[in-house]
């Protein structure tokens, strides 16, 4: 299957290329590198020993995309492309209401436009907002606790009333937990810009001697050692649940909404030492004040997706560790 992945020289787009290309499709990213390096393709062709195709513009651009849909012969969409960050979207909610949602529906203009109606959909599992309880299963009631969170809410319903007028529409919601770690070549891996906004990366610049240390917002939260608590996946199983979700869709031609996590949840602390393990580097911490935004604990129920993709994530806390050490050692700048 001819597969357009936007987004796709970003950090779990770049991994999603590889698990696509060894499950037999035949991947084309597309990516306008506002937040990613074009440096990832020759690592891509490094680690595949095969030339990449990557297409350069915006989501945004209708026109561009329905041109490269139609020019590649392109089956499916898994989209990557949007703004991430919490804190970000907090102190700049139109930029993300602006980039994920005009650029989402852009996007699904193009596709009807091409009568590509397949599509993999990189939700998030701020679509919970703030849990009652965990684990928390797809059923949950959805809220949202910032801007970036609300954004992937509506982009669900705007799935969903696409779904309803037209039939032919097969999408696949995929609510990400906490991607982390990076390829085990050590090649690719996360490479945010500035300050990370995200926990793994942090550690590991403060590991590697990039940053003095880690700042902990929170350690007064109702958990067991009062940091807030996450349910880290590797980003080789999230790639892994991609193609699996592309494989369902072609199978069973229904729509459907997962979790995609591991179902364990870890607190900062817990990634700190295990970190410090990995890579046998101190990681000094100090505390501060909760973020606006944070939730107290966020762990998936995994249930559905087992049953639904014959997908389970495989690889541990310790796995996520070593590997995000092996990248971040191995490229203490990142692609730069």
């Amino acid at each position: 299957m001819k597969i357009l992945l936007t987004g796709g020289a970003g950090y779990i787009g770049s991994h999603t290329y590889l698990a696509l290309m060894g499950s037999g499709h035949v991947p084309v990213i597309f990516d306008d590198f506002s937040n990613s390096s074009p440096k990832v393709l020759e690592r891509l062709e490094r680690i595949s020993g095969q030339a990449v195709v990557c297409e350069r513009g915006s989501v945004a651009d209708s026109a561009l995309v329905q041109g490269l849909m139609k020019r590649h012969a392109i089956e499916a969409v898994v989209h990557f492309a949007g703004f991430k960050a919490v804190g970000e979207s907090v102190a700049q909610p139109l930029k993300y209401f602006d980039n994920n949602l005009v650029g989402m529906t852009r996007l699904l203009q193009a596709m009807d436009a091409t009568a590509c109606r397949t599509l993999v959909f990189s939700s998030s599992a701020t679509v919970y907002g703030d849990p009652a309880s965990v684990p928390i299963t797809e059923s949950f009631p959805r809220s949202h606790t910032n801007p970036y969170g609300h954004t992937k809410l509506v982009i669900e319903d705007m799935l969903s009333a696409l779904q309803k007028s037209d039939p032919a529409w097969k999408v696949a919601v995929l609510r990400y937990f906490n991607p982390v770690g990076a390829h085990p070549s050590g090649l690719i891996g996360e490479d945010p810009r500035g300050i990370p906004n995200n926990l793994m990366p942090f550690v590991a610049q403060v590991a590697v001697g990039k940053r003095p240390v880690l700042n902990v917002f929170g350690n007064d939260y109702p958990t067991p050692d009062g940091t807030g608590v996450r349910d880290y996946i590797h980003v080789q199983d999230l790639a892994q649940g991609h193609v699996a979700a592309l494989q369902t869709l072609a199978a069973k031609g229904e729509s459907f909404t997962v979790n995609l996590g591991t179902g364990q949840g870890y607190s900062v602390l817990d990634v700190v030492r295990a970190f410090e393990q990995a890579s046998g580097r101190q990681v000094p911490v100090q505390f501060a004040s909760r973020r606006e935004g944070d939730v107290a604990q966020c762990y998936a129920s995994t249930e559905r997706a087992s049953e639904l993709l014959g997908w389970r994530a495989q690889l541990g806390l310790d796995a996520m560790c070593s590997d995000s050490w092996r990248w971040q050692s191995a490229n203490p700048d990142g692609y730069a």
